[in-house]
């Protein structure tokens, strides 16, 4: 039997933020993960994340994204590794009507407010404005509405988890990879963690495991976490040059939620456009994903977004890759207690946006568990929520 004073089970975006947050408090911490992060067989990966500060979805993520730039900057910092690019944020959408993302209506607007109230640096563009400064988006109308952020861009996924990892190592982290948790079960003054034929008792426990959340913990985690395949589609650029300096963008054509895509300049020495959009239909798990990407996919893709929209960009699909949206029904995200289990706090459901706000939030989710003084608001991301709501 192991222990320790906190584990924190699933190192991916969320979970590795803890870990190296912990470490670096000089908290006794064991990381423990089914797979070896980072991999692409969860949510974190796929080479580029999107990052913007003036968050849409709501106020209340704001300060975890300010936070998470810091934060990125001081490891990359420590590391010499790049984590952050900051080539700017383009978010769109049409000048008439209201659209939708990640159910919320009027994105564009929404973030102009966001930018506003916490003094982000930001440009608000017409379309023609918007074409003419940025000639790879041909697709852009005169009457779009535009938000503009010089420093917002993408971070690099699989690296932020990598160097997170080896900090916490560095600084004492004990990190048990290949191992699968099978159930956690709260005795007295400890959370006992069945790890294969082991045993690890920990005086607190933090979840962060994803797509795998609901099936280790159960009720009320499997009434309030869906699981969604997504797809990310790389298509071959036939002028790399002509996307110097191109922003990362957003992209809303419709009305609805799935009416929308983004994508992400060429890496250095690359000749690959990375787009995707979002499905909230079709539901999965971890165990049954469908892996594979059909070319059919990556026609349709390119058919409803890319075609028309995008400068010097073929229809050939040079790569895709599947992964994983954990989602609740808000869209929200879960950081909170467990409703009955007092030493185990749960932090999950993505749903989507959560990689620009992961180191901000491990910092947050340290704080919490060690007691500390923090000046972060969990309230709004309570498991409470949607017990209120089922009223």
């Amino acid at each position: 039997m192991e222990r320790t004073q906190v584990a924190v089970i699933g190192l991916g975006a969320m979970g590795m933020a803890t870990l190296y947050q912990l470490a670096r408090r000089g908290v006794d911490v064991i990381g423990i993960d089914r797979f070896e992060p980072p991999h692409d067989l969860g949510s974190s990966h796929g080479e580029t994340r999107i990052t913007r500060q003036a968050v849409g979805e709501g106020r209340d993520y704001v300060p975890f994204v300010l936070a998470s730039h810091v934060i990125w900057r001081e490891l990359e910092a420590l590391s010499g590794e790049t984590l952050l690019e900051a080539c700017g944020v383009l978010v769109l959408a049409p000048g008439s009507g209201m659209s939708s993302h990640h159910g919320k209506r009027d994105f564009v607007a929404r973030s102009i407010e966001t930018a506003r109230e916490f003094g982000i640096p930001h440009e608000v563009l017409d379309g023609g404005t918007a074409r003419q400064r940025f000639p790879q988006l041909t697709g852009i109308s005169d009457g779009d509405k535009v938000y503009f952020e010089p420093g917002g861009g993408y971070v690099r996924p699989e690296r932020c988890i990598a160097v997170q990892r080896d900090q916490a190592r560095a600084l004492g982290a004990r990190v048990r990879l290949g191992a699968q948790v099978t159930s956690i079960r709260q005795e007295g003054d400890g959370v006992r963690i069945a790890v294969g034929g082991e045993e690890i008792v920990a005086d607190q426990v933090v979840v962060a495991a994803g797509a795998w959340t609901a099936p280790l913990l159960g009720a009320p985690f499997d009434r309030v976490l869906t699981v969604r395949r997504q797809v990310l589609h790389w298509f071959r650029l036939a002028d790399v040059t002509a996307h110097a300096g191109a922003p990362v963008f957003i992209w809303m054509h419709g009305s609805g939620d799935e009416d929308y895509f983004y994508g992400f300049p060429p890496l250095a020495g690359d000749d690959r456009l990375k787009v995707a959009t979002e499905q909230y239909v079709a539901t999965t798990t971890a165990e049954t994903l469908e892996r594979q990407v059909s070319a059919a996919e990556s026609e349709a893709m390119w058919r409803a977004h890319v075609a028309g929209r995008i400068a010097g960009v073929t229809p050939e699909a040079v790569q895709a890759a599947a992964c994983l949206y954990t989602v609740t029904p808000d869209s929200g995200f879960v950081i909170d207690r467990h409703p009955e289990l007092d030493r185990v706090m749960v932090v999950s459901a993505c749903s989507g946006h959560g990689f620009k706000h992961s180191a901000g939030i491990g910092q947050a989710v340290a704080e919490a568990v060690t007691g500390a003084p923090s000046a972060f608001d969990l309230a709004p991301f309570s498991l409470r929520r949607f017990q209120r709501a089922s009223v």
